[in-house]
């Protein structure tokens, strides 16, 4: 009896400590594979931290490559620009030019000035002092250039910067075509400035001379080329 006794003791001793070793065996792999999680998820987010900084470092690369590039292209856009204008310029210039010599037809508002032979001549006085002569008509054409005219017709013909005018007895000669009295100048450009400026400095003169004198101003003049596109 005491023997079955020793033999229950021996086998209670036995799963007690093999109990005691399961449960300790149990615990310390509960314990090594949350170490286990814990190093993954260390690894994983020094994996996503190493990731996360070199996007950052390319992203920096690729923002200074883009301001570089932006950089680029507005210095590009800017000597474009200059460019431009510089070509929109020249072209504004060679046509004024154009205008100023004559070999482009053009139109727009400006002024007439219309100069007539007096048409009373006191008695016993010089006739000659009571026409138009030649220092008259260049003496508007003088002051239309000072005030800015774009373009000069006389009687319809179209002058230049080296037309020739003279008196011939009682009709002018412009570049050899003869006009009588009246004398009609016509001049495109800023209508008001014209007529200020003519008014101004050359009309009491020429009236004082004996001369009749017209001006009005005129919302539309055309005149054709003093040298044709083909010449």
């Amino acid at each position: 009896m005491r023997k079955i006794k020793g033999m229950h003791l021996f086998l209670s001793l036995i799963l007690l400590v093999t109990g005691f070793i399961l449960s300790f065996s149990y615990q310390r792999a509960q314990e090594e594979q949350k170490e286990a999680v814990k190093t993954n998820e260390w690894r994983k987010e020094d994996s996503l931290r190493s990731q996360i900084l070199s996007l950052q470092k390319t992203n920096r690369e690729l923002a200074t490559d883009l301001k570089g590039l932006q950089q680029s292209v507005e210095m590009k856009e800017n000597k474009l620009a200059d460019q431009e204008e510089i070509s929109s310029k020249l072209v504004e210039e060679l046509k004024d030019l154009r205008m100023v010599v004559g070999n482009v037809k053009v139109k727009g508002e400006g002024v007439e000035v219309t100069l007539q032979d007096s048409s009373y001549i006191p008695e016993g006085e010089n006739p000659n002092n009571y026409i138009v002569h030649e220092e008259h008509i260049r003496s508007v054409i003088d002051e239309l250039h000072v005030s800015g005219a774009e373009a000069i017709a006389i009687n319809g013909q179209r002058i230049s910067h080296d037309t020739y005018i003279a008196c011939v007895g009682p009709v002018i000669s412009v570049d050899g075509n003869q006009y009588p009295a009246p004398f009609v100048i016509t001049a495109i450009g800023n209508s008001s400035a014209l007529v200020k400026s003519l008014n101004l400095y050359i009309i009491d003169k020429i009236v004082n001379d004996g001369v009749e004198v017209r001006v009005e101003q005129e919302s539309m003049i055309e005149m054709e080329p003093f040298i044709t596109e083909e010449g």
